[in-house]
């Protein structure tokens, strides 16, 4: 087994006793930590079993490998268990394994069905546990742990369970931990092994062009908040978060049987003003490609009856807001953010075998962006999930091929999409590159934490001048120190109240 760092060594010590939460940014080892306490669990334990679980299988795949690489055949049969395998096929490997590595939702569906049992786990391990919220199965799997298991251990690993203190309690609840371990790179015992991180804020300005533009939709916008005020609906400022709440409150209202007029109403706007806000996002922080493609998108949805989009696409603005963008479009004029890209690759390419990710949020920003840097001379491919609706997507095995020649210098840039944040076997890079930012604390450790591992690294965050782009930033930056300060009062509490009840026996 590979020698463990001094910091893994002394989680290990911890979650040998107790039902640990791990919050350790990517690249810095929690796989190896959940090996660990797997042999120790086993030896403890000869005759149980071990469940690993991620989400994604991509992402329980890797582990299954790393952990056959990794411990051999010092055990019994090691087992992958997908949606893909029968369930019959998957119960009657779970009899004879003696390490099983799933999906949770195969887990949580056979449990329901009663036809497979938790009693014989000693160890349970939920990684990017930050998504044991709400109805995801992790849920549902920890619930029947509690009651069905016997020699009970939990390992949770995440590299950021949120920012908000009562939703990473709420994990903490849900997955019976009963202490947290934290490290981040500026950790005294987390120092030595890594390397020197760069951050580097590059800053564009709005063309005159866009600033037309975005003043004739946030003209729209504006009317359909002030409705939404004049009709005693919307009282809060208007943010996307607060629009989203409120289209949720009146959808649930009216489900409920309420018909009001005003209500139902109120709704429609509410959904005319979120489209505007998602659109003004696009126009500021990706560019004219994506922008025209989702004006495109509300008209399409007009043609086929959809009161929202069709009260925004009947406007005389709108046309005409259309018809500048459709012009700017067939002259390739894009997002200042595009020629900025190419400028910095182009510096950080100018020395061999460099590798590097190019992280944004939307598709169709991705797939122009490649076309723009094949077209600069620049070896780039795209990192997509499956498909969803009319966006090109990539399959497993398209996603392998990529990476491999990633990893063998065939390609220096992939340009990726959300799949590449989650502890996916991506090679280190020498710089990741936020094409926009993102006011998700989750997100943005998970980015970081593709660089600056074994060797110095940079993170380059592209960001526009007096938009959400600034916005966003600085919302993240935020999440994560109060995220920091909700884990060390969480910690805190665990250690106060096992002090107690060890005073009190």
């Amino acid at each position: 087994m590979v020698e463990a760092r001094e910091y893994q060594k002394e989680i290990f010590e911890n979650a040998k006793d107790k039902n640990t939460l791990v919050v350790l940014p990517t690249g810095l080892g929690k796989t190896l930590i959940a090996l660990m306490l797997t042999k120790d669990r086993l030896e403890k334990f000869p005759r149980s079993k071990i469940l690993i679980m991620a989400p994604t299988r991509p992402l329980i795949e890797q582990h299954y490998y790393t952990f056959q690489k990794t411990l051999g055949d010092l055990y019994a049969e090691y087992v992958l268990i997908t949606g893909k395998i029968k369930s019959e096929d998957r119960i009657k490997k779970m009899w004879t394994a003696t390490i099983i590595f799933s999906t949770p939702q195969c887990i949580a569906n056979d449990l329901k069905r009663g036809v497979i049992s938790l009693e014989d786990f000693s160890l349970l391990v939920f990684d990017e546990a930050h998504r044991a919220v709400k109805d995801y199965s992790y849920v549902y799997v920890s619930n029947k742990y509690k009651m069905q298991g016997i020699n009970k251990r939990v390992l949770a690993l995440t590299a950021s369970p949120g920012h908000e203190e009562e939703k990473i309690k709420k994990i903490c609840e849900t997955l019976d931990i009963e202490h947290i371990e934290i490290r981040n790179r500026e950790s005294k015992d987390v120092k030595e092994y890594i390397q020197e991180m760069k951050l580097d804020i590059v800053r564009v300005d709005m063309p005159p062009e866009f600033e037309l533009i975005k003043d004739k939709i946030k003209e729209i916008y504006a009317k359909k908040i002030e409705e939404l005020q004049n009709r005693k609906i919307l009282f809060d400022r208007p943010t996307k978060t607060n629009l989203l709440e409120l289209q949720k409150r009146i959808f649930n209202a009216v489900n409920s049987g309420n018909k009001n007029f005003n209500l139902l109403k109120g709704l429609s706007l509410c959904v005319q003003a979120i489209k505007l806000q998602y659109a003004l996002e696009l126009l500021e922080t990706q560019g004219i490609t994506p922008f025209y493609l989702y004006l495109q998108k509300l008209l399409k949805e007009s043609e086929e009856g959809r009161k929202a989009s069709l009260a925004i696409t009947k406007t005389e603005i709108f046309k005409s807001v259309y018809l500048v963008t459709a012009k700017l479009k067939a002259e390739n004029f894009e997002h200042p953010k595009q020629e900025k890209l190419i400028e910095v690759l182009n510096e950080i390419l100018g020395e061999k075998n460099k590798k590097i990710i190019v992280f944004t949020q939307y598709r169709d920003t991705v797939n122009k962006i490649k076309e723009r840097l094949n077209q600069n001379k620049i070896n780039a491919e795209i990192f997509v999930g499956q498909a969803k609706r009319r966006n090109i997507g990539m399959n497993q095995k398209e996603q392998k091929i990529i990476l491999d020649k990633f990893k063998e210098n065939k390609i220096n840039v992939l340009i990726s999409t959300s799949i590449g944040e989650e502890g996916l076997d991506i090679p280190e890079v020498d710089a990741v590159i936020f094409y926009e930012p993102i006011p998700s604390a989750i997100r943005q450790i998970q980015r970081r934490g593709r660089t600056a591992r074994l060797k110095p690294g940079k993170v380059i965050v592209l960001m526009t001048r007096r938009t959400r782009d600034e916005v966003y930033y600085y919302a993240s930056k935020a999440k994560e120190r109060k995220m920091n300060t909700a884990i060390e009062s969480l910690k805190q509490k665990f250690t106060k109240k096992q002090q107690s009840n060890l005073n009190d026996f």
